[in-house]
């Protein structure tokens, strides 16, 4: 309460303060056309629009915010739907020995961004979902995303049991059973919520296939109006109105239900409603239907239901296509599966630092957000900007990332053993001289979190190096059942060796939105090193690019289409090696490339001091990158080339 006070008796945050308001005030009353009447749906699993809201787990969630902020800034008539789980997604805590530990914060005991919805008689806005013989009741709750309406479905309310009441209870988490009624909450309960609410979508986007039972709602609204219709008539019109966003490139990462357990969930009253059999209705989600043992598929479902499919890059759809092929049986071959792709992108106004957004509307304008799609304008904007004030601006940022880094590592207790996540004292831990590589992601084996450590001595020789040193900053979670990965964490946190690892390497705990602003914002080198072709799309690359922080990636995801060998680093080539032959050689891309490209170009310097090659490669990956992978590219391609607006 102190420090409020003292900010408002500050005269010139107050006048930043109210200038602000007044261009939110603005941005919310302004409209680019008439607001039409018609909406687009978006249903997904988790949004990650803001730390005030804990509601993602990772990418896929942060995409979906991303998604809706380029809705509200190309005032795109949408509304997105989701569930708002009580306990969130896990917190993470690292042990003194480097053991990941897990906790669950109720989210109901902090203020959350958000406000109930009531009806016009003033009761709170609420549906019901049949779920193992009983209707569970959900109530809405609503968030505004700038011009978008979010609402969030909760079943914590007193009309339903503990367990009920537990369905929305944990982000991913329970059992197989405990996944298909969260699903059937959000996919059928989500298409009556809009029922509720007076919303007629022209168009459904199913982001994932969590969503997928929404397209049997549809189905059942449109036997219920047209008592005389099919099933396979209700299926043409509700393909008329659905698209759907795959995010996952092996079927392993696709839900998929045993069908003991799935007809369980799903009475035989609401499966009758849909005019089929218990047979008809398993085979909705069977890829192969001439397996009648297949397991349930979301992905399957989604794509028989929907009338386009889209990966996430180029690639990904590509891979697709053939992961899907045997839906097909009648295409000769995986090029004419009709899945297509999107490339995702990024919110720029989010993730570009604010030391940066001063340097675009200085050199660029005031206006220069609504220039990021336009790649002429803003390659031409980005080549006159100041080599000093971009690198005076990325070491300030730097510095912000390592006084953060001293904070967050900073503790009382640590035990005996010297990990890189906890340090009694912090005081000259990293350098802003210093080349520092930025690695946050999802610990899983695909990442390949323990490729950099492949050749031991070879990596603590770049750690050590008197005049050229690397350091590194690290940040994710694994899976709370995944001891494997928990495993590759704990070896990461307490390699010593007798070197400067401890000093030179840092690990962030509970890897969240706020963290990854300072690391996309303040490291040099962003490094991603997944096991192709795993990486569906990558966002947090594109992130970093758009603060000048440099990619080094292995050539996957979007970084095919975004790298051009000056904007950036490559890991390994394109071709695809067996498992083990991949790994080795790009082991080897990757250490040769720090030691012999990324280390001598980022420390040799003018007669000014500066780095001017690694400037402008920085500027070269802001003017390339940016306008390519923002997210307003992207929801003006999901406009043009899957809704059809």
């Amino acid at each position: 309460m102190l420090r409020l006070y003292q900010k408002a008796a500050d005269t010139s945050y107050v006048e930043r303060l109210q200038r602000f308001a007044e261009k939110q005030k603005a941005y919310l009353g302004l409209t680019a056309k008439p607001r039409a009447t018609t909406k687009f749906a978006y249903f997904c699993a988790e949004y990650g629009v803001h730390n005030s809201l804990p509601n993602y787990s990772g990418g896929l969630g942060i995409l979906a915010g991303d998604h809706l902020k380029s809705a509200s800034d190309l005032d795109l008539p949408l509304v997105g739907i989701g569930l708002l789980y009580r306990y969130g997604y896990f917190r993470q805590k690292l042990g003194h020995d480097g053991w990941q530990e897990e906790s669950y914060n109720d989210v109901f005991e902090s203020e959350l961004a958000l406000t109930p919805v009531f009806d016009e008689s003033g009761n709170r806005v609420k549906v019901s979902v049949g779920i193992r013989g009983r209707e569970v009741v959900a109530q809405a709750w609503h968030a505004s995303v700038g011009r978008i309406s979010l609402y969030l479905l909760d079943t914590n309310v007193e009309e339903n049991g503990e367990v009920d009441r537990l369905i929305t209870g944990h982000l991913y988490g329970g059992d197989t059973e405990t996944r298909i009624v969260q699903e059937k909450v959000l996919g059928i309960g989500g298409v009556r919520l809009l029922r509720k609410l007076g919303i007629d979508p022209a168009g459904y986007h199913l982001n994932e296939g969590h969503a997928a039972f929404s397209t049997l709602e549809l189905a059942r609204e449109h036997i219920v109006a047209n008592p005389e219709a099919s099933f396979a008539g209700a299926v043409e019109t509700v393909r008329s109105k659905c698209v759907f966003t795959t995010h996952t490139p092996v079927a392993a990462g696709n839900d998929a239900f045993d069908p003991t357990v799935l007809a369980e969930c799903f009475s035989n009253e609401y499966i009758a409603s849909l005019k089929l059999t218990h047979g008809e209705f398993l085979a909705l989600g069977r890829a192969d239907l001439s397996d009648d043992k297949e397991f349930f598929g979301m992905t399957p479902l989604a794509i028989r239901m929907c009338r386009s499919a889209n990966g996430v890059s180029a690639k990904h759809g590509e891979v697709s296509r053939g992961l899907w092929l045997k839906m097909f049986p009648d295409l000769a071959d995986a090029g004419a599966v009709p899945i297509t792709s999107v490339t995702n992108g990024v919110h720029a106004p989010t993730w570009v630092a604010p030391a940066f957004q001063n340097i675009y509307e200085r050199e660029i304008g005031e206006n220069w957000h609504e220039l990021v799609r336009d790649e002429a304008a803003w390659a031409n904007a980005t080549e006159a900007l100041p080599d000093d004030a971009i690198w005076s601006s990325h070491q300030v940022l730097k510095e912000l990332l390592i006084a953060f880094i001293r904070e967050r590592t900073r503790a009382k207790e640590t035990g005996d053993i010297d990990t890189i996540h906890e340090h009694e004292s912090t005081k000259g831990l990293f350098s802003p001289e210093v080349l520092t590589i930025g690695f946050a992601r999802r610990v899983a084996a695909y990442k390949r979190w323990d490729l950099i450590f492949s050749d031991l001595d070879r990596l603590l020789k770049l750690v050590d190096d008197s005049e050229r040193p690397v350091q590194f900053v690290f940040a994710g979670k694994a899976h709370p059942q995944d001891r494997t990965a928990k495993a590759i964490l704990q070896k990461l946190m307490s390699i010593n060796h007798d070197s400067n690892w401890q000093r030179r390497a840092v690990f962030i705990e509970d890897y969240d939105q706020e963290v990854a602003r300072y690391l996309v914002h303040g490291v040099d080198v962003w490094m991603n090193v997944p096991r192709r072709p795993m990486e569906a799309s990558g966002t947090s690359g594109m992130k970093a690019a758009m603060n000048g922080v440099l990619n080094f990636s292995i050539l996957d995801g979007w970084w095919i289409e975004g790298y051009n060998e000056i904007n950036g680093f490559a890991i390994g080539e394109l071709d695809v090696e067996a498992e083990s032959q991949m790994d080795a050689e790009d082991a080897e891309s990757l250490y040769s490339t720090l030691e012999n490209v990324i280390v001598p170009a980022y420390y040799s310097r003018g007669e000014d001091g500066l780095p001017t090659e690694w400037i402008a490669r920085m500027k070269n990956s802001i003017a390339t990158l940016t306008p390519q992978f923002s997210s307003d590219r992207m929801v003006g391609d999901y406009l043009k080339d899957i809704y059809n607006a």
